[in-house]
């Protein structure tokens, strides 16, 4: 530890302890000296214990890249202009996602050894729990652009850095990235970053805005701005409106504008279902002369608030490509249409799907965790004429690779040690005359794809210690979340199974981009209905605007658990915001219905003082499963044992471990 460390480390801590108004030095800058503040007292940061820098091994960052995989495709060339404006000034540029690990990258590969060691790497994780304050994490903690410049950090290993972050919004709000360029050195004066912020504003609005259009391409998008030079090259705001001038996503200076010109009344009620004639003094059937067609300088309509003119260009909905003749619409089997409520993404991947229900070929399912894949391919098996047939389901990730050869090609009595005497049949002869399905179908050892693909082409399986195939008649789906085609470049997964595989190819959207969420809810509720004589039970506007807000990760799978969940703590025949699991509230919220709940459900005395807020809200998961450790680790995404490591690491023990100790 050098002398300038040791005295940043007492800066701190005399900054901590007595406080801003006590402090002058610190009021300079009262965004710093506040995240100073929650690093020691939120988060219980030490400032004389320096850290390295915490990387992710690769499977963990994987998993965060592939929850923002689109997103991070759309940043991409934002990311390449702003680093080629930077790289000749010795910076990096990084995206992170929202819990702060680095998702994307660029940097010089000459420093690649000192940016590593730094953090300025990919699979970095720069949140404010972890790392203390820093660029990316306290603008994850204010939502607000920032620089943390040399001793602004909080941990004393990180000053010789600046660091400049503005935050990434979704189109819904909620904040979704941070857009970070940092530097190993730079001169002492904070001013000198000036220019550094500006560029990362710029480029973040731009990554939004591109974000923003991407989402929405099936939508009517408005494009607003106060000058009408500025219009149609430079939009300041954007929002979106689905069929029935409902207000379904925004920019983040039009959610800001929004909150203003509604005020503190108006912010009682979410922005996301406000009608366009609710928000400007025009009727939606006007929205054709606000066309590009036009002249800007005549496209002027008022707020219906304020008053405040605005010069709009109204752009309708993308129709998807085709070819001259329009193609004839399907009508979806019913196990088909029980899957959508009107989302147009899913409707088009469904009437493909109906045109090949009896077909011989393959397919291959792609999506993200939770997103129905299985329920896909239910659908798929009960629309066929195979319906008779059994549906065997398989989860290649699950079954250990010592026993996956086995388990899917059966064995003959004693063929290997540990065989039973009598023999077994595997799943694919299980699922003859039906459909086998697959799923995680990239990790299935690559051993093993050269036998699965003689059973592809050839229609028959052989048993281990078998001298002649079995024939069987089988149609396979397979699922992933992974990229196929960059397994196949890396050698991991066989390129002739993988086109035998994808005879046709089907994307589920995730339960973020699908605009049928509202039909989801009410049918999973109505699903789960309680005995008639107890009544329905409804959901109010504040929960279901919390289920709007929220991103889910989990997909389908998090929603059914959030509404399982919500039924079960509600206290009348209406499901609260306050009912909904915490995660779905945000940090403060967490808190506030951790709180409300404190009582009915009491903690262990020694993690009422102890747990952390992950801490709180895992033991939430945990109770309402009855601590079912397999059901919560299917909740939160995650395996087993990456449940056993976190609650090994917040200090959580399951009652029914104590019991059986004691």
């Amino acid at each position: 530890m050098d002398l300038r460390q040791r005295e940043h480390i007492e800066t701190v801590v005399q900054a901590t302890a007595r406080g801003l108004a006590l402090w002058p030095e610190a009021a300079d800058d009262a965004v710093i000296h506040n995240s100073w503040r929650r690093c020691v007292h939120q988060y219980g940061l030490d400032p004389s214990r320096m850290q390295e820098a915490r990387i992710l091994p690769q499977a963990r960052l994987r998993e965060h890249q592939q929850r923002l995989d689109d997103f991070v495709r759309i940043a991409r060339h934002g990311l390449q202009t702003l680093y080629g404006q930077v790289a000749g000034m010795g910076y990096v540029v990084l995206l992170t996602d929202a819990q702060g690990v680095t998702v994307d990258y660029l940097g010089d590969a000459g420093a690649d050894a000192p940016l590593r060691r730094a953090g300025l790497y990919l699979g970095a994780e720069w949140s404010e729990r972890g790392a203390g304050t820093c660029a990316v994490g306290t603008a994850l903690a204010t939502g607000e652009a920032l620089t943390v410049h040399q001793a602004d950090h909080f941990d004393a290993t990180h000053i010789p850095l600046t660091c400049t972050a503005a935050p990434l919004f979704d189109t819904r709000g909620s904040l979704n990235a941070v857009l970070d360029i940092s530097a190993l050195v730079s001169p002492s004066a904070k001013a000198s970053q000036a220019l550094a912020l500006q560029l990362v504003k710029i480029y973040a609005a731009h990554i939004e805005n591109a974000n923003f259009l991407r989402v929405h391409r099936r939508d009517w998008i408005l494009r607003l701005n106060a000058a009408p030079e500025f219009l149609d090259v430079n939009p300041e705001y954007l929002i979106a409106l689905d069929a029935a001038g409902r207000i379904v996503g925004h920019n983040r200076r039009a959610q800001r504008m929004l909150e203003a010109e509604w005020g503190p009344a108006g912010l009682a009620r979410p922005l996301l279902g406000l009608a366009f004639d609710e928000v400007f003094e025009a009727r939606l059937d006007e929205l054709g002369r606000f066309v590009h067609s036009t002249p800007s300088e005549q496209r002027v309509l008022a707020l219906a608030r304020s008053g405040g003119l605005l010069y709009l260009s109204a752009t309708p909905p993308a129709r998807p490509a085709v070819a001259a003749e329009a193609p004839r619409r399907v009508a979806l089997p019913a196990p088909l249409a029980a899957l959508c409520g009107g989302d147009a993404a899913l409707q088009q991947q469904l009437e493909r799907a109906a045109r090949l229900v009896d077909s011989p070929i393959h397919l291959l399912v792609h999506g993200e965790t939770g997103s129905g894949k299985e329920y896909f391919a239910k659908a798929l098996h009960a629309a066929s004429a195979r319906r008779a047939g059994p549906f065997v389901a398989v989860n290649c990730a699950a079954i250990p690779e010592t026993l996956i050869e086995s388990e899917l090609f059966g064995h003959l009595p004693n063929s290997f040690s540990g065989a039973g005497a009598r023999g077994k049949r595997g799943l694919i002869q299980e699922a003859d005359g039906g459909t086998l399905f697959l799923d995680e179908i990239g990790d299935m050892p690559l051993g093993l794809q050269s036998r699965l693909l003689r059973v592809l082409a050839e229609g028959e399986v052989m048993p281990v210690g078998a001298a002649r195939p079995v024939p069987v008649r089988l149609r396979v789906v397979c699922a992933t979340h992974q990229d196929l085609e960059a397994l196949v470049r890396q050698g991991r997964f066989r390129e002739d199974l993988y086109y035998r595989l994808n005879g046709a190819r089907f994307t589920l959207p995730p339960l973020r981009a699908r605009a049928d969420l509202d039909w989801l809810v009410d049918k999973l509720l109505a699903e789960g209905e309680p005995a008639a004589a107890a009544g329905p039970v409804l959901l109010s506007a504040e929960a279901r605007a919390c289920l709007h807000r929220h991103r889910w990760p989990g997909n389908l799978r998090e929603l059914r658990n959030a509404l399982e969940y919500a039924r079960a703590v509600c206290a009348g025949a209406c499901i609260e915001s306050a009912d909904l699991p915490e995660a779905l509230h945000g940090n403060a919220g967490a808190a506030a219905v951790a709180r409300a709940q404190e009582g009915s459900m009491p903690l262990p005395q020694t993690a009422q003082t102890t747990l952390s807020a992950d801490g709180l809200l895992l033991m939430q998961y945990l109770r309402a499963a009855n601590w079912n450790l397999s059901a919560v680790a299917r909740q939160i995404g995650v395996s087993r044992m990456t449940l056993y490591r976190r609650m090994a690491r917040l200090g959580i023990q399951s009652p029914n471990h104590r019991d059986a100790a004691g």
